[in-house]
């Protein structure tokens, strides 16, 4: 082997910097000078007949003595057959690898929410995911790998729930779910998804409709409609008059107390609710009966057409949709509710 260590430390720091070329350390190290800017360390060897050059770093990160170093590492590689450049790229791969395996549920999981947010219709739904992952979930998974997160962990998760709190349970178990798939796209996990129902959980879990059967809101007859309008009309209040509106336009709770003047036409008698309100994210169009257009007249009236039609305590704001509820209350009738 030719002989090795022919540069000096003040070859590389002052005399060669500024000369370009490769300039030769010796087993095949060599220090290569494009500009004063822009000098390397390479290592250059042949490996089944084939030349290849392998990058070291750039001076003066890396001195003459790293340099060397690395060299040698490099040659003992070689000599056993090994491409050196490709043994770094495994070891660089592997610990990628580790430190993707180290990444949390606790860590996708805020991750999730963070780029999902902006697609949920409100604040409070994100609000909602954070709650019961962090009620339910983090406890158990929240600080594990996500890669470890298996079928075990989120039955341990979801079991003491499933039964006395099935709702809340399936939730739960939709929204690990989402967070692992997102986990894997991300590359931070491989392999089934242990939250999926089909296949995985319905081996383990009774069905949530088995349960728990549907509890369906209480509701007033059809045929008793026309007399309790009457005895709404003689209920004074915000409320009342929202809910007759609600009522007349078979509208939601939320739908009417957050309605604008911006969103009436009252020429053309036509209530357009904007996609931004709508659950179904969709513009929707109400046409206005006449005992409708009697509400939203005086209504005008009090409030000179701007804002909310029904607002709050606070003019900025829209009622409270526990009014309508208070005034069910009011009337004594604890036996049915407004949607």
């Amino acid at each position: 082997m030719r002989s090795l260590h022919k540069l000096k430390p003040l070859d590389v720091e002052k005399k060669l910097s500024k000369q370009p070329g490769l300039h030769g350390d010796g087993g095949g190290l060599g220090l290569r000078v494009s500009s004063a800017a822009a000098r390397s360390w390479v290592y250059r060897f042949m490996l089944n007949g084939e030349a290849r050059e392998m990058g070291l770093g750039p001076t003066p990160t890396f001195s003459l003595a790293d340099a060397r170093s690395a060299a040698a590492e490099a040659r003992k590689l070689k000599a056993q057959g090994i491409d050196p450049i490709s043994a770094r790229e495994a070891v660089r791969a592997q610990r990628r690898l580790e430190a993707v395996r180290a990444v949390t549920f606790r860590q996708c999981a805020e991750a999730f929410i963070e780029a999902r947010k902006g697609g949920w219709k409100n604040a409070k739904h994100a609000q909602q995911w954070t709650n019961t992952l962090e009620t339910y979930a983090m406890p158990i998974i929240g600080n594990l790998p996500v890669q470890a997160i298996d079928v075990a962990l989120v039955d341990k998760v979801l079991s003491p729930i499933w039964q006395a709190k099935t709702e809340t349970a399936g939730r739960v178990r939709g929204r690990i779910e989402s967070v692992l798939d997102w986990a894997t796209t991300r590359g931070y996990r491989q392999g089934e998804n242990p939250a999926r129902w089909r296949g995985y959980l319905e081996n383990l879990f009774p069905a949530r409709a088995t349960i728990r059967r549907v509890r369906h809101h209480a509701a007033l007859p059809f045929a008793e409609i026309p007399g309790f309008m009457i005895a709404l009309q003689k209920v004074d209040g915000l409320g009342s008059l929202a809910m007759q509106f609600t009522i007349l336009t078979e509208g939601r709770t939320g739908e009417a107390i957050g309605m604008e003047w911006s969103e009436i036409d009252l020429d053309k008698a036509v209530w357009t609710v904007p996609a931004s309100r709508m659950k179904a994210k969709r513009e929707h169009r109400v046409p206005l009966s006449k005992a409708a257009l009697e509400i939203l007249r005086a209504r005008h009236d009090v409030t000179a057409g701007t804002g909310f039609v029904f607002p709050g305590a606070n003019r900025d704001t829209h009622l409270s949709n526990m009014a309508m509820l208070k005034t069910l209350q009011r009337m004594g009738r604890d036996d049915i509710t407004v949607p």
